[in-house]
């Protein structure tokens, strides 16, 4: 499908980036949050959704003290996406699987089904760790 000359892709100002991986492999984890933190900072729409052992990531106290190889530190990069209000979606029946609920998740993470997930990829360009 092509796009008409004068018809913008949305795809090329938005940004899904979904992440797989939690506490066991704060590389990858952390590297998530980072590529979302500089989407944004490049003006893009953003969202990030936690699948699997991320959904780990949304509750309360656990990246207070996730560090990447890098130096990077989840907690940090997490401050500034809820400050800019980066939503940050965590799959429904992940969730459910590790007996995560809303009381549990920090400011700014919703609990959202997979056809979310997907309704935000069929509009953006998506990154997934």
């Amino acid at each position: 499908m092509e796009l008409a000359a004068n018809k913008e892709d949305p795809r090329e100002n938005s940004v899904l980036v979904i992440i797989s991986c939690g506490t066991n492999n704060p590389n990858r984890s952390v590297r998530g949050f980072h590529l979302a933190h500089v989407a944004h900072k490049m003006g893009k729409r953003v969202a990030v959704f936690l699948l699997d052992e991320a959904v780990y990531l949304s509750k309360k106290g656990v990246t207070d003290n996730l560090r990447a190889p890098s130096g990077d530190v989840a907690d940090d990069i997490i401050v500034y996406l809820q400050e800019f209000e980066v939503p940050i979606y965590v799959c429904g029946p992940c969730a459910q699987t590790r007996q995560i609920t809303e009381n549990d998740l920090m400011e700014g993470f919703y609990i959202a089904p997979a056809a979310k997930m997907f309704e935000l990829a069929c509009k953006s360009t998506t990154i997934s760790l």
